[in-house]
């Protein structure tokens, strides 16, 4: 049987590592604004895109001229550019948390419908890093025109440790 305490403790980026998942470049703005901002333990990420190598993998509209599935996978893209935007922050992932709140934009045909199947392709990564037990809240929109064409764009507020608190927990795992 698994050990659930040791389960609650696994960090994000060490179940990154062990996923086999690797982060793409971080990010850079599209106009006057910037990627994170941090107001006390929570870090703040603007909308992120699926990119790869710093360009649109995936584009279209959902209803459209992609499907659920192509939907979902961008919206796990842009999901580990959020990822990477915060490692540029906070230097390690394994800072963060828990995701607080994720907000996923999906660009879509009058008629489309699945919204949350699409979103839950960032949802599920998260849950995967951070565990199903963390939880966050999410919405997701349907919105006629995104930035550059992109069919999603992801964003999160995630919870991060404080240096100090970091220092007290390994002073006590020493102390064990």
């Amino acid at each position: 049987m698994p050990d659930e305490n040791n389960a609650a403790r696994t960090k994000p980026g060490s179940r990154l590592r062990e996923l086999g998942l690797v982060l793409p470049q971080p990010p850079s703005p599209l106009g006057a604004y910037v990627e994170t901002s941090q107001v006390g333990s929570l870090l703040f990420i603007s909308g992120t895109l699926p990119l790869v190598h710093r360009k649109l993998a995936i584009s279209g509209r959902l209803g459209a001229n992609l499907s659920v599935d192509q939907g979902r996978e961008a919206a796990r893209l842009a999901a580990l550019n959020a990822l990477a935007a915060a490692q540029e922050h906070v230097g390690d992932l394994d800072r963060l948390k828990k995701l607080v709140k994720l907000s996923v934009l999906l660009l879509t045909a009058d008629e489309f419908v699945e919204h949350a199947a699409v979103a839950d392709g960032a949802s599920n990564l998260f849950a995967q890093l951070f565990g199903a037990e963390a939880g966050h809240v999410r919405v997701v929109y349907g919105v006629h025109s995104a930035p550059i064409g992109t069919p999603v764009m992801v964003e999160t507020v995630f919870e991060i440790e404080s240096p100090q608190r970091e220092a007290q927990d390994e002073i006590h795992e020493e102390m064990d």
